[in-house]
């Protein structure tokens, strides 16, 4: 009984994982093009790593992943009038997944 708790309790937790690291899909001209070829582009959370992308893809959407690209979107300079600003970076993952798999983001 007590290991029916444990793997109970990872469940759970690794179900937390995902929703904290994906953020949102990333849409854009690109990216509906990669996903012809199996490749699907997600904003993720900057503490992020790819061990823990490729776990939360899996889990949420029951694919299975081939690789994960990470990379960092750097902040871009903006004005409004006389104001300027910064438009916040981002870190956004490519994945790959297994040929004949498909997510269904929108």
């Amino acid at each position: 009984m007590a290991i029916f708790k444990k793997t109970e309790e990872k469940k759970k937790n690794a179900n937390m994982i995902a929703w904290q690291v994906l953020d949102r899909p990333y849409i854009s001209e690109k990216a509906t093009d990669l996903s012809k070829e199996n490749k699907y582009i997600f904003v993720v959370s900057d503490k992020s790593n790819k061990n823990q992308v490729k776990q939360a893809i899996e889990e949420l959407y029951g694919v299975n992943v081939l690789s994960v690209n990470v990379l960092n979107v750097n902040r871009k300079k903006k004005r409004l009038g006389k104001f300027t600003g910064w438009k916040k970076g981002f870190k956004k993952a490519i994945v790959e997944i297994k040929e004949g798999q498909r997510i269904d983001i929108v």
